[in-house]
């Protein structure tokens, strides 16, 4: 079974990456909600990440519910069907243990590529100070540890897996002591106070964290990707329940109460453990997860169940190539943010120039960078119809 709501939320999960990606590097000239939050709280640009792991998570949901309906169809054997008639058993498929961890490694080794990619203005890589974290090796690891814990552990298990991560993260950072700052310090001023920052700093040398943090830790760093994990799971969990439920509205109502259910949780963790994307706090995961359970009802009630579907028809093109087109997207911020037109140091990169000459002008700042991003997420719509008219789905 394919959901192809899941598609079209994916393809509009990524056309929300493009546009926050290009529009960042005008800042800020930005409408505020494409821009994240400084530190606490949550924009629109602060939705697409989670949303796009929590979609991970639903499609895990599908791709392993054959294991699940076996094992369902083995309960149903009696014991003297099993003396009587052994060839009548269903067979049991082989977890897909080997694919699991080839998609994570391709996935981290294409987030290595991408920020190693054209150093200094040239073809090269430095290893010397490439960044080991990112938004792929987040995914890759969420992917992995949320996949395993699906094929290994029975359903009530994972919830208390969830649960445990939440609430041990929450109660780290809040009462483990960073040496020379003390325990729960989670303030903008002092960004490198926190026990995430810390982690990273001393399992991560400095040259190969985040260039704009350095000290201060990494945005996608190893201990914040721990919550993230839970995303990834929270969207699995969604991804079984749908596939238990009729395709009627009252599904549809279904994820919609949890979603504001998540939201309220969130909202009130937030008082004692903020909203926060760069430490991806516990409250944040319940969030985010709110809103993504909202958006997927959304989608759901309307091409699922109502059948109303023409109107997707763009995001699903871009979602059965979401990460293609996300790799290749990123890419060409990276020539346009580092190919200098002109000679001397104020020479403007191709981004500046584009930006200024073509959209700023006229429509000024704000809004010029908005049309900017806009028309790039045209192009890389137009290269996800040519894709998906030729049949070619990159799968990873």
């Amino acid at each position: 079974m394919r959901l192809t709501s899941l598609d079209v939320f994916r393809g509009f999960t990524i056309a929300g990456m493009i546009l926050v990606n290009m529009v960042s590097l005008a800042a800020p000239d930005v409408y505020p909600q494409l821009l994240h939050a400084n530190w606490n709280g949550c924009t629109f640009a602060d939705l697409v990440f989670p949303f796009f792991l929590f979609i991970v998570g639903v499609a895990i949901a599908f791709s392993f519910a054959k294991y699940d309906q076996t094992k369902y169809k083995q309960t149903q054997v009696t014991e003297n069907e099993k003396s009587d008639n052994e060839t009548s058993r269903p067979s049991v498929p082989t977890p897909p243990y080997g694919k699991i961890f080839r998609r994570a490694l391709i996935l981290f080794a294409l987030g290595l590529f991408l920020n190693g990619f054209w150093n200094q203005g040239t073809w090269t890589f430095n290893l010397e100070n490439l960044r080991y974290m990112g938004v792929l090796q987040r995914i890759s690891l969420s992917y992995l540890f949320a996949s395993l814990a699906a094929l290994t552990l029975p359903r009530q298990g994972q919830w208390i897996l969830a649960g445990v991560l939440l609430v041990g993260y929450w109660l780290a950072m809040m009462y483990i002591p960073v040496p020379g700052f003390g325990a729960g310090i989670l303030d903008v001023n002092n960004p490198d106070a926190n026990l995430a920052a810390f982690i990273d700093r001393s399992i991560i040398p400095s040259a190969h964290l985040h260039a704009s943090f350095k000290n201060l830790g990494d945005p996608e760093g190893l201990f914040s990707t721990i919550p993230a994990i839970v995303s990834t799971m929270f969207g699995y969990f969604a991804g079984q329940w749908l596939l238990s439920q009729p395709v009627k509205t009252r599904t549809s109502i279904g994820l919609v109460l949890a979603g504001v259910g998540c939201l309220i949780v969130g909202f009130a963790w937030d008082w004692i453990f903020p909203i926060n994307k760069k430490l991806w706090t516990s409250s944040y995961v319940i969030f985010t997860t709110g809103w993504a359970l909202i958006f997927l009802a959304a989608f759901y009630e309307l091409i699922e169940v109502r059948l109303i579907k023409k109107w997707g028809k763009p995001f699903e093109v871009m979602g059965m190539n979401a990460i293609a087109i996300f790799v290749a997207s990123v890419l060409l911020i990276k020539v346009m943010a580092k190919t200098i037109i002109g000679t001397g140091k104020e020479a403007p990169n191709a981004y500046t120039v584009i930006y200024k000459d073509f959209f700023a002008s006229w429509a000024g700042g704000v809004n010029g960078s908005f049309l900017f991003a806009f028309v790039t997420l045209l192009l890389w719509l137009g290269v996800a119809w040519i894709m998906y008219r030729q049949r070619w789905f990159i799968k990873i």
